[in-house]
Formats: structure tokens, sequence, C-alpha cells
């Protein structure tokens, strides 16, 4: 698959997987991924964007290589753990609170259980993008769609 199409479906995967894995963690742990009240959406979804596009750079600099390394999943992790933080900080800003409100938001979410499932699903993508590009695999065929000399 070429590193387009891998970072393409990595990325679609990414931002579900994260979707779903804040919510099944905020539901088991009965708390709100951003508990600072009076933020609104604004933190949540900055920083889902600013993860996305660090994890999306952090794969593309993993699979433009001629031999892409499996390491370069721990590069999207750390990179989508990282934008997350920038963007709840960013996303606080802009909703109004104070500098220190907004610390304060992205620090709980550093902290707890919401940053491991951001850094776990960049793990996750990021092994699964770099698999794509590495695999050479060819589409599934019928037994009757092989030619007659194999």
């Amino acid at each position: 698959m070429s590193p387009a199409q891998a970072i393409a479906f990595a990325s679609v995967a990414f931002v579900a997987l994260l979707i779903a894995g804040l919510g099944l963690t905020s539901l088991a742990l009965d708390a709100d991924v951003v508990a600072t009240p009076g933020l609104g959406l604004a933190p949540g979804v900055a920083g889902t964007t600013a993860a996305t596009a660090a994890f999306v750079l952090g794969l593309w600099a993993g699979v433009r290589l001629p031999r892409p390394s499996y390491w370069a999943a721990a590069w999207c992790a750390l990179g989508a753990y990282l934008g997350y933080l920038v963007g709840v900080w960013l996303g606080a800003a802009i909703a109004g609170a104070g500098p220190a409100a907004a610390v304060g938001a992205a620090g709980d979410v550093a902290v707890s259980w919401f940053g491991a499932v951001v850094a776990g699903t960049g793990l996750v993508c990021g092994w699964g993008g770099i698999a794509l590009v590495r695999t050479r695999s060819e589409r599934p065929r019928w037994p009757w769609e092989h030619d007659e000399d194999e």
C-alpha cells in the first residue's frame, strides 16, 4: 500500500478510536475528559484536531522511508499525546479561560487515564499504518482467478 493511503486509513482509525476510547474511559470513570467547568467543547475539539495533526506528521515521517521501522509508532504516540495537550490548552484559552485554568485543564488530562488513552491510540494506529506500508501483499483472489501457469 502506498504511504498516502496508509496515512489516510490510519488517521481515520485514529480519530475513530480516539473518540471511542475517550468516551468509554469517561463512561467507566464517570468523569469528563476536560473537567474544568465552563469551557464547553472547544478544548476537546482543539485537542482532537491537534492530536490528529501531530499523529499524521509523525506517521508521515515514519512511512516515507523505503523500509519503515515500527519504532516510528512510538513517535506517533508521543506526538498525539503532546498534540492533545497543546490542543486542550489552546482550546481552553480560546474558550476564555485564564492562563492558569488552561494549564490546569491540560495538566488534568496529562496525568489522567485520558492521556494514556490518547497515547495508546497513537501507538496502535501508528503501528497499523506502518504495517500497511511494510506488508507486501496483493488483493485477495479466488482459486479460479489464478493463472494456469502457477
